[in-house]
């Protein structure tokens, strides 16, 4: 399988100024795989080490942060001998180990010539901040699930370089064939041992047993790495965003979590699955103007899961919508659509803002508003072909946006500044934008 992040690496390796490299992302969304592989390819060894069930190797930053002895302990340990020149260091699962955390910060000052990477769950990763965490000496990135483009990649191919040239004359003739292989995307997701399991088999049901086990996985990780006053809290969060995201207005209501909840109760608890990366918080913008992040609206917000796929497994999301036509779309009501096209545009631009408005009087939504250049977008999704975009005509009379982007079912199509683009170049909107 390719993942699109070993690019973002390669661009990391070649800084002058280079930090160690903090890898974020969700437990088993592929960080140990993804670090691998980027050693394999662009250096000649790497030293990995897996701090996970590993008291031996966790001793060697007992003591100090002497980089010199710590390498030769590293180099015994991994029986590589690690030279700044050509050996990637990995550290993973390092949310066992602070103290190797901490020494990111002694190699950013002291040695910046030592190519590094950690990695490890989220949660745990994030439980260590404020307890020698090295703020400002390392780079972050996050790697979200694959996107329907690495899913191509695995399972159908040969409509990779269709979808990464943007070949719009042949687009027509392979619509229905990318919006079938899209179906599947929306019940398989993207979290790579589905996906592998799905390319190798083509058994839904086996893809479903990965799927629970990776959520079982969460619940376990919140006995281990949330305070046990909010267990119960992020428990009752965690079970309610489905369910929320599956109203008419989407829009998360602690009340509808428990009667009589309080926004204040569950702070804690939801900043802990924000911190995780297990939701994805949209607020509203009361206004889509520059910058969008002086409208943004705390109390107002949705909450969407890491991965199109675990929201099926979650739904209990039968198989049989992708088997009969036409139905996966409208399923769910719009939420599979919307969680689609979000981790379509935190995969491509992570560090962009992105918000939804809606109209004081709720009579009128738009899914997404995203800043481009000087100007704000709306991104209106729709889970069908059939649509009347009302909504976006409101939006159009009260704000008279220079570009306008609606995500559906339908082929591409561009009318001056107005695009339709199919549900599968979500991805590529800004490359689509910038043509």
């Amino acid at each position: 399988m390719q993942r699109l992040m070993i690019e973002k690496l390669a661009k990391w390796k070649a800084k002058s100024q280079r930090k160690p490299l903090v890898l974020y992302g969700i437990r088993q969304v592929g960080k140990t795989w993804l670090m691998k592989e980027f050693g394999d390819r662009h250096y000649q060894q790497t030293a990995y080490i897996s701090f996970d069930h590993n008291d031996r190797i966790k001793r060697i930053f007992d003591h100090d942060f002497d980089i010199p002895r710590i390498i030769q302990a590293l180099s015994i340990e991994t029986d590589v001998k690690i030279s700044a020149d050509d050996t990637l260091i990995i550290f993973d699962e390092v949310q066992e180990c602070p103290r190797a955390l901490t020494s990111l910060k002694y190699f950013n000052e002291n040695a910046p010539e030592y190519h590094i990477i950690a990695a490890g769950s989220l949660l745990g990763v994030m439980s260590l901040e404020g307890s020698g965490f090295p703020v400002g000496k390392t780079e972050m990135l996050t790697l979200y699930p694959m996107t329907f483009l690495e899913f191509l990649d695995a399972v159908e191919n040969r409509f990779v370089s269709l979808i990464q040239n943007l070949e719009f004359r042949h687009f027509p003739v392979f619509h229905d064939a990318l919006i079938d292989l899209l179906k599947q995307y929306f019940i398989i997701g993207g979290m790579p041992a589905a996906v592998k399991q799905y390319a190798e088999t083509k058994d839904f049901a086996e893809v479903k047993i990965i799927q629970n086990t990776i959520l079982d996985a969460y619940y376990a990780d919140f006995a281990r790495h949330v305070p046990a006053s909010a267990i119960a809290k992020v428990r009752t969060i965690w079970d309610s965003a489905p369910s929320q995201l599956a109203k008419e207005n989407k829009r998360f209501l602690y009340s509808d979590m428990k009667q009589g909840s309080r926004g204040r109760e569950y702070e804690i608890a939801l900043q802990w699955l924000k911190n995780a990366g297990l939701v994805t918080m949209l607020n509203r913008a009361s206004l889509p103007k520059i910058p969008l992040i002086a409208y943004h609206e705390n109390s107002i917000f949705k909450l969407y899961m890491p991965d199109i796929g675990l929201l099926s497994a979650r739904t209990g999301l039968s198989p049989k919508v992708y088997i009969e036509p036409n139905t996966t779309f409208t399923h769910y009501k719009g939420a599979l659509a919307e969680q689609f096209v979000l981790q379509e545009l935190l995969a491509a631009n992570n560090a962009m803002p992105i918000y939804f408005w809606a109209a004081e009087k709720n009579n009128a939504e738009i899914e997404f508003i995203i800043q481009y250049e000087n100007a704000v977008i709306p991104l209106e999704v729709k889970a069908g072909k059939h649509i009347k975009s009302e909504s976006l005509k409101t939006y159009k009379k009260l704000f008279n946006p220079e570009t306008v982007i609606r995500i559906s079912q339908n082929e591409y199509s561009r009318t001056q500044s107005n695009y339709e683009i199919p549900l599968y170049l979500a991805g590529r909107y800004m490359d689509i934008l910038n043509r």
